[in-house]
């Protein structure tokens, strides 16, 4: 990613979504995220430059031109996003990372495909820490849940519509 790059961060108001309009902002970037109205206020404050109220508006449809997607949601978003990328655009998803169907139909577009998984990564973590050493990035932190309580955790998280990232502590 490059300044001034224009990238779609789907579900921006959710874990994963919230941190990455930030680090996105902290890069140069021009940010389009999609989210539900309840939480347009919340990602705008992160540094969204635009929002798609999914629940009202097609991204494919009000989208184009894009350098970079991030797909934090799954089913049919990342096929989708194909047509919203620009040629030579990239698409990184954290859900459908080993689909070969759709790398071959993003490959045969001019389109760039990668998967992402969480692995450990102790340079990746201090740059990560630094950022929000220096208030440049904020993990948003609605619940922490006792280690004892994980099921209930778990329950929050399935409901879905989740802002930011839940804690256990242990």
């Amino acid at each position: 990613m490059s300044e001034g790059d224009r990238v779609l961060v789907h579900g921006g108001g959710g874990g994963v979504g919230h941190v990455a309009i930030q680090l996105a902002k902290s890069l140069g970037a021009h940010v389009i995220t999609t989210a539900s109205a309840g939480k347009r206020a919340f990602v705008e404050g992160l540094g969204a430059d635009e929002v798609v109220d999914y629940t009202k508006v097609d991204f494919a449809e009000a989208v184009h031109d894009i350098d970079l997607v991030l797909d934090t949601l799954g089913g049919d978003t990342a096929e989708r996003s194909l047509d919203v990328l620009r040629p030579g655009g990239h698409l990184v998803t954290a859900v459908a990372e080993e689909d070969a169907t759709l790398i071959a139909k993003f490959a045969a577009a001019g389109r760039r495909f990668s998967g992402i998984a969480v692995d450990p990564d102790p340079v990746a973590l201090r740059g990560l820490a630094g950022l929000v050493e220096r208030g440049e990035l904020r993990v948003h932190v609605p619940e922490t849940f006792p280690f004892e309580r994980v099921a209930d955790a778990h329950r929050r998280l399935e409901s879905g519509h989740l802002r930011g990232k839940l804690v256990l502590t242990v």
